[in-house]
């Protein structure tokens, strides 16, 4: 799998790993009124992925303790969005 923003190639899970340290800026907090909302933009495609922050939203304090967990369930759905939108399928035993 490789990064969308620098190219990175590695399985999933260190490409996962490497956008939490590398690119945690893409990772956008939204405030409203009453909620407190992440979001995250594919950056091939520009699907865009947008999820409330709970259990206690409103709370400035628990995000930001909790930032750096908050950025990687974002990049949690972007992999699992890359991986069903944009990586090649695997070649199957009949096409080889």
């Amino acid at each position: 799998m490789k990064c969308p923003w620098c190219g990175f190639e590695a399985p999933p899970r260190a490409v996962h790993g490497h956008l939490g340290e590398v690119h945690a800026r893409e990772v956008r907090l939204e405030d409203s009124e009453s909620s407190r909302s992440y979001t995250i933009v594919c950056p091939i495609c520009g699907d865009r992925y947008r999820h409330p922050v709970k259990p206690r939203s409103s709370d400035a304090r628990f995000v930001e303790e909790h930032l750096r967990e908050i950025r990687l369930v974002a990049f949690d759905m972007l992999v699992n969005h890359l991986l069903a939108e944009h990586e090649p399928e695997p070649a199957t035993e009949e096409a080889r």
